[in-house]
């Protein structure tokens, strides 16, 4: 009991909901939004290109989403933004269930992924006010476990109560974010939390970067812009993965819904467990070794899915996809930070989320492959993809490299 009192007492009660609450949301959405491209096949006379566009129009808002989050968050103030940006998520999960025009559904997308953008940049920015420095990093390590427990859990359950992908559960998903909202209203107004915080923080002003001043940077840095390029085909590969697999899974495997719940919790498990002890293994190795061997396995995942025929098949090819996954993703960033300027993080980190473009035409394009040629076609596609994208990787470390060079020889003429 003592440990439980310590632990509670250790953060803020708003930290502690905050947290919870992610685990609620998560648990309920993976129930619908992986499931949204095998609703939208059933439901409407969509093909799957055009269902691609939907489903990756969320995540491209929402890539664009934090320039207008400081401004709104000025405007609104960092409780009411957080509160509006979840209703907003909770009407446009009902409208998905509502509305069956390819408009409407596109509109209803972005602003999803706008407000999801909104929500999850002010909260942490939240947990990051209400605790200590020391803690920090703890917080948002739980943060990111809760997010993967919501991932882990809710496709199983989905399947399991045989409501995963129907429009039940995104009329559940819509109603989590309500009585998150509420909630978090509550517990705000009680500790007297977001009123005082209606402007961001010094660091965060001096750090958010304009798309002018990325244009600018990813002009003149071309080590920047060949790890941004290569970052876009691996977000392309990644990107389809949930949508155009679930159509495949859908349409050419037995019990194919039910099949695509479990690869999505095999997915969020195997992140769960193996994530902190393959970081720490592989720190021993160059990032551009990680990144390697993450698009292999990436695309040794895809090439698996386009040759499996059976459940084991299937889950052996996620389970490689998502050990090339939790490779890439901090390798990725680690490389960008190696080449950041100081004062310059904010900028090249907005330019490094130009990738999630890839979000975007992972669906698009796989969309249309998969209507034109089959998903085995698809699949090997984004196989090539992946190992492509490590040509730019490579030309962006020799051209680092090379910069380094040329500074150190400077630096030794100056002396």
């Amino acid at each position: 009991m003592n440990k439980i009192k310590e632990a509670w007492q250790a953060y803020h009660p708003v930290v502690h909901l905050l947290m919870g609450g992610t685990v609620f949301v998560m648990l309920t959405q993976m129930m619908s939004m992986p499931f949204l491209a095998i609703y939208l096949s059933e439901s409407t006379t969509l093909g799957p290109a055009m269902i691609g566009v939907i489903a990756g129009a969320g995540p491209l808002a929402g890539t664009f989403g934090g320039f207008l989050g400081g401004v709104l968050s000025d405007l609104f103030g960092r409780r009411k933004l957080m509160i509006l940006s979840m209703l907003a998520m909770a009407v446009s999960f009902m409208a998905f269930v509502l509305v069956s025009h390819p408009m409407a559904l596109l509109l209803i997308s972005l602003l999803k992924g706008l407000a999801g953008s909104f929500f999850s940049t002010v909260s942490k920015a939240m947990m990051g006010d209400l605790t200590p420095e020391d803690k920090r990093f703890r917080v948002f390590s739980n943060r990111y476990m809760a997010i993967n427990l919501g991932v882990t859990i809710g496709p199983v359950v989905g399947a399991f109560l045989g409501i995963a992908g129907s429009g039940l559960t995104f009329w559940l998903t819509g109603f989590s974010y309500i009585v998150f909202a509420v909630a978090l209203s509550v517990a705000c107004r009680k500790y007297g939390v977001g009123d005082e915080e209606t402007a961001q923080t010094s660091v965060e002003a001096e750090e958010k970067p304009g798309l002018k001043q990325m244009w600018q940077v990813l002009s003149r840095d071309t080590a920047l812009l060949a790890f941004v390029i290569g970052g876009i085909l691996l977000v392309t590969v990644h990107g389809q993965m949930s949508v155009t697999l679930s159509q495949y899974l859908r349409s050419d495997i037995a019990e194919g819904v039910a099949l695509f719940g479990v690869m999505m919790s095999v997915n969020g498990l195997t992140v769960l467990l193996l994530q902190i002890p393959m970081t720490r293994f592989v720190e021993r190795y160059t990032l551009f070794s990680r990144i390697v061997v993450g698009a292999v396995l990436m695309a040794a995942g895809e090439v698996g899915f386009a040759f499996s025929s059976g459940w084991s098949g299937f889950v052996t090819a996620m389970v490689v996809f998502t050990l090339g996954e939790i490779l890439i993703l901090p390798a990725e960033y680690a490389q960008i930070d190696q080449i950041t300027p100081p004062r310059m993080r904010g900028t090249y980190y907005g330019a490094q989320s130009i990738s999630e473009l890839g979000s975007f035409l992972g669906p698009w394009v796989g969309g249309m492959i998969l209507f034109a040629y089959g998903g085995p076609t698809m699949f090997l596609f984004m196989a090539f993809l992946a190992v492509f994208s490590l040509i730019f990787y490579w030309i962006g470390k020799n051209v680092h490299l090379k910069r380094q060079k040329l500074q150190s020889q400077q630096m030794d003429r100056a002396g």
